[in-house]
């Protein structure tokens, strides 16, 4: 403080320790440590060694200090992780997987939006985790699990414990509903809490899963109420509709009902309104400072409104056409086979096209979510087995997510958990799914060689079996002189014909053949589940990870977190919403 304070530097320091700091200027300062060495006397302080160097400001710094990230947020996206609490092959956790995600979107956005950045159209998408397995596992079944595991091969349990049984976990009715719960209330509070910090936030929000994660939030997205379908008219877009429809129509009136005026300020406070109410868990009031007396009021009050909103909506008379609804809402909820025709059937609207989604769900009582998702991201996803298994056997074509109209299904060709969804819209149909352009705008090289040489080969295929034609017909011919001269005079001149197409055919650029097998392929119906367009797309495999299949399956289920690929479809996507493109189309 003496040698800020009073301008005095060239000081030198000693402490107890014996070690020495001179204050050379503001800007260098030197710190020495002792090294301690041993002899028959005992531990005696030796000389100095090499000193510490505290260095001011950054004039004399050779290194570039990268540039933060930009202040303005375009887009918020939420990233629900898949079953244990590992998420890659490190074994990190979704907080530090998140991060390299969003560390890589930075990256490409500099790569591919930097004429957008420059002229400060955009900003940056902001990805924000959301953890459940702490939660579930937090409940106290893994000592019930505990107390039923074998002793022996003690770590292959622990680990099936911790993590394949979360499969098991959200197909059982008591352990989804506290899955389905974490994810929405962590989803809505997270909303709540970033809109909070960012009061300027004029964005959209987008929703994506790793494997199990994916399938968690189809269901939700299934099971959520869209304003637009509402028969009364009325607004339905959380659990407290039935507030607003009666003459309870806010947080106010609410706990005034229930006697508990003095708390409208501690909500008032947190910003909490009459939907951020409806999702509100008991530890989430606990943290407001509500006792618990008022907490289980207010608790019951939700959850009686609930209930008494859903037997209205069971009772209330079905419009005209849809009279076997409510006979195949039972079929539904137990998770019976669809009858022949009902996947395909577009009678009954939207909501019917989403009792054939939704057959055969766990049941549970799936909550809202306070926002409208704009695109749902599924990475490595099982989704398609998993309504293969509960009985779905086709997804009309004409069904979209209520709330959500786009959906993108990303998968690595090796990703033994991932499953295709465009085949259950067009059964009828066999296509490959849409390639990932390489982020590099190419494909990889090992790619194109695989092609060039697979067209290399039907082209010789082609010439010999040409070849042997005419030969056989030159052989088999009657043996008439003039009939033979003509014949044979025909047959060359077929032969030089198909030489010389097939001559200009190879001599053609690659582009010409690509643009011309564009042109031929029809365009496939992949049905209204992404709005029309394409929803199953697939990675391009490493050039290592083609020798082996099997050695990088596993690698292939944990590469999404660190893929430039899936990051540039995200911005792509998110961004095309907003009109803004990339630089250079890839191809």
């Amino acid at each position: 403080m003496i040698a800020v304070t009073l301008d005095e530097w060239k000081r030198k320091l000693e402490s107890p320790t014996r070690e020495v700091i001179i204050l050379h200027n503001p800007k260098l300062m030197v710190h020495y440590q002792p090294v301690a060495t041993s002899d028959d006397w005992g531990p005696s302080p030796a000389e100095q060694g090499r000193p510490r160097t505290v260095k001011r400001g950054v004039e004399n710094i050779s290194v570039d200090i990268p540039c933060g990230e930009p202040l303005q947020i375009d887009h918020l996206v939420f990233v629900v992780h898949g079953i244990g609490p590992a998420c890659d092959i490190r074994f990190r956790s979704i907080i530090q997987c998140v991060n390299d995600f969003r560390a890589v979107s930075l990256s490409m956005l500099q790569a591919h939006f930097k004429k957008a950045q420059e002229q400060q159209q955009i900003g940056r998408v902001e990805f924000l985790p959301v953890n459940w397995h702490s939660p579930l596992h937090s409940t106290g079944v893994d000592v019930d699990l505990e107390r039923i595991t074998l002793p022996s091969i003690n770590r292959l349990r622990h680990f099936i414990n911790d993590t394949i049984l979360d499969v098991f976990f959200y197909n059982s009715a008591t352990y989804c509903q506290t899955i389905v719960d974490t994810v929405a209330s962590e989803m809505n509070r997270l909303y709540l809490l970033f809109l909070q910090r960012n009061p300027d936030f004029k964005g959209g929000v987008s929703i994506a899963g790793h494997s199990l994660g994916s399938l968690i939030l189809f269901d939700l997205l299934t099971n959520q109420k869209d304003s637009s379908e509402d028969e009364d008219g009325k607004r339905e877009g959380s659990q407290m509709g039935a507030y607003e429809r009666g003459d309870t129509g806010g947080v106010k009136e609410i706990l005034k009902k229930l006697e508990l005026s003095e708390y409208y300020s501690v909500f008032e406070k947190e910003r909490v309104d009459s939907q951020a109410l409806a999702v509100c868990t008991e530890e989430e009031l606990k943290d407001m400072g509500i006792p618990l007396g008022p907490r289980m009021k207010i608790l019951h009050y939700v959850s009686s409104k609930a209930g008494s909103q859903q037997d209205a909506q069971r009772q209330a008379p079905l419009p005209a056409g849809n009279e076997a609804k409510r006979e195949d809402a039972p079929k539904a909820a137990l998770g019976s086979a669809p009858q022949p025709g009902s996947g395909s059937s577009a009678r009954g609207g939207a909501k019917r096209q989403n009792l054939d989604v939704g057959l055969g769900q766990v049941s549970a009582n799936y909550p809202q979510l306070v926002y409208k998702p704009s695109i749902f991201f599924a990475f490595g996803s099982p989704i398609g087995m998993f309504l293969t298994v509960r009985g779905v056997k086709r997804i009309d074509p004409d069904y979209s997510l209520p709330t959500c109209k786009g959906f993108f299904n990303i998968f690595h060709p090796y990703d033994p958990v991932a499953y295709r969804i465009e085949p259950m819209i067009a059964p009828d149909l066999e296509f490959e799914p849409m390639l990932l352009p390489h982020h590099k705008g190419r494909k990889r090289m090992h790619l194109e060689l695989r092609e060039g040489l697979t067209r290399m080969g039907m082209d010789l295929k082609n010439n010999l079996l040409g070849s042997l034609k005419i030969a056989w017909q030159s052989f088999t011919r009657a043996p008439l002189p003039a009939v033979e001269a003509a014949a044979s005079a025909d047959a060359e001149n077929e032969a030089e014909a198909s030489l010389e197409k097939q001559t200009v055919h190879s001599d053609a650029t690659p582009e010409e053949p690509a643009a011309g097998g564009k042109e031929e392929t029809p365009p496939v119906n992949v049905g209204m589940l992404n709005g029309g367009h394409r929803i199953d797309y697939v990675l391009q495999e490493k050039p290592i990870e083609s020798f082996n299949e099997y050695l990088f399956a596993l690698q292939g289920h944990l590469c999404y977190w660190e893929s430039e690929d899936t990051v540039l479809l995200i911005l792509k996507e998110i961004y095309h919403t907003q009109g803004i493109t990339l630089d250079q189309p890839l191809q």
